[in-house]
């Protein structure tokens, strides 16, 4: 076995046994990794409350070569992110950003995705809470880019031409389609100009705001995408609440 201290998230954490908690971690030094802290739930115990969701510091595990449960033998606490639980924006976001990293993410040693994730939740944090969903939707395309999946926005996914304008966004072909390649593609959505640079905007990493009928929209783009490239054929639970919060919202915005 080997013993690795590494900057690490806590992207969710449930109950084990009588006295233990199961962790799962994103890690700078080792990605994605699920550890058991044990005695973690005993009033007395070397973690103290620096297990907390979404609270980041240094993890020391000892990593099982043949195994995914590996052990986390300590935890120094950085920082604990309480506004994320102050508003429940803010706190869907942050639930779609672990659970992206968690069914997506991998065992990795380059960092990237551990600086990531780490950037969504502090980007979440910081929004104001009429603007963390915006945010959110902004931190999931950078994730997604993150995975690899980035969709192409400025020139055809297909014949690589230059786009401009109103375009044809297509799933299956991994992003916008120029006129005469879209005549020949199926199925699509027509993405307008202002949401195609908002959603650049958002990869490149600006976090703009959006309007509400907008966010429905990117919401939808986003989840069918997500189907599309990266699905399993299990259902994105905080995903789907999230989606649905938002809908439940809007029709509450329209009743008179």
């Amino acid at each position: 076995m080997r013993h690795i201290a590494t900057d690490a998230l806590v992207l969710h954490l449930f109950d084990y046994r009588e006295t233990s908690r199961i962790v799962r971690l994103v890690t700078r030094d080792a990605g994605v990794v699920s550890v058991v802290a044990r005695g973690a739930r005993r009033p007395r115990n070397q973690f103290g409350a620096a297990l907390d969701l979404f609270a980041s510091g240094v993890a020391h595990i000892r990593m099982h070569p043949t195994r995914d449960l590996h052990a986390l033998n300590g935890f120094e606490a950085a920082g604990s992110r309480p506004e994320l639980g102050e508003s429940l924006d803010r706190f869907a976001a942050a639930s779609v950003i672990s659970e992206l990293c968690l069914r997506f993410g991998r065992e990795s040693e380059t960092g990237s995705l551990y600086a990531t994730a780490i950037e969504s939740l502090d980007a979440v944090v910081m929004a104001a809470p009429d603007r963390a969903v915006a945010a959110g939707l902004a931190s999931a395309w950078r994730l997604v880019a993150e995975f690899g999946f980035a969709p192409a926005l400025d020139q055809c996914a297909v014949c690589h031409g230059a786009l401009a304008g109103e375009v044809m966004f297509h799933h299956r072909a991994g992003g916008a389609l120029c006129e005469s390649c879209a005549r020949q593609a199926r199925g699509g959505r027509r993405l307008p100009a202002e949401a195609r640079a908002t959603l650049g905007s958002w990869i490149a990493g600006s976090d703009i705001d959006v309007d509400s009928a907008s966010v429905r929209a990117h919401m939808r783009l986003l989840r069918e995408f997500l189907e599309e490239h990266l699905s399993d054929g299990r259902p994105l639970r905080a995903f789907a609440a999230w989606e649905q919060r938002q809908g439940g919202r809007s029709m509450a915005e329209a009743a008179p």
